[in-house]
């Protein structure tokens, strides 16, 4: 069973961290097309983003539509509860980040809305492998949830770091709060079937607090909330 779960976990790692590298060079020419537009916007009653803030908005758009998408599929398959309502949350962020991109006169990665449907083949590719995975067994369907909220979690600590802005922040760290509480979700799913999940992007110790401290409410933080950790996103 330790081989069996070794193997599904490292498969999961290349899969999304062989397409996620490939993708963000198309998140970042959405990005530069749209610099100087909000440079323009003189009734902004916001800071204008950095090209960073502005990569990073766009990239976790289409990450939650990947969340979002696979938990809406895979629901279907797995009569798991943590599908069906994590899909809903996944929903929020989408919208959450809709708004951050209507305020800042971004363009929006996502032009077809429709479960399964990417506008990148390489985003294409992993929701396609994250089903494949997923669709082996109920357990292989919680790993790879677990797997997207850790990637998720790692990737908002990342954006967080890098910005200054107060409104995108605050996004995130109610992002970052959803995340942590759907990893939780996944994580006793899991155990209650008699396996565990080894993290991928985030460190063993920050997993562990999270795992261990209670589902975190509204908009404050649980212990470990205000974590804002991790390397910046250069190297994927």
């Amino acid at each position: 069973m330790k081989k069996k779960n070794s193997y599904r976990k490292m498969l999961l790692l290349t899969v999304i961290g062989a397409v996620c590298v490939l993708s963000l060079g198309i998140n970042t020419a959405y990005g530069r097309r749209n610099s100087n537009r909000s440079m323009k916007n003189k009734n902004q009653r916001v800071a204008v983003l950095n090209q960073e803030d502005q990569e990073g908005i766009i990239w976790m758009r289409s990450e939650e539509k990947i969340a979002r998408d696979v938990y809406i599929t895979l629901g279907k398959e797995w009569d798991l509860p943590q599908f069906r309502n994590i899909a809903r949350s996944e929903q929020k962020h989408m919208n959450a980040l809709k708004r951050l991109l209507v305020l800042f006169n971004l363009t929006d990665p996502i032009k077809d809305n429709t479960v399964g449907v990417f506008p990148s083949t390489h985003f294409q590719e992993l929701y396609d492998e994250l089903i494949e995975l997923g669709s082996q067994s109920a357990i292989d369907a919680l790993i790879v949830g677990a797997t997207i909220e850790d990637l998720d979690i790692k990737d908002l600590q990342e954006f967080i770091v890098q910005t200054t802005n107060t409104k995108v922040i605050e996004t995130y760290e109610n992002l970052l709060r959803g995340s942590r509480n759907h990893l939780r979700a996944f994580v006793k799913g899991l155990e209650a079937r008699g396996e565990t999940y080894t993290p991928q992007y985030i460190s063993q110790e920050e997993f562990d607090e999270i795992i261990s401290t209670p589902t975190e409410r509204g908009g404050k933080r649980g212990k470990n909330g205000g974590k804002r950790g991790g390397k910046r996103r250069g190297n994927r």
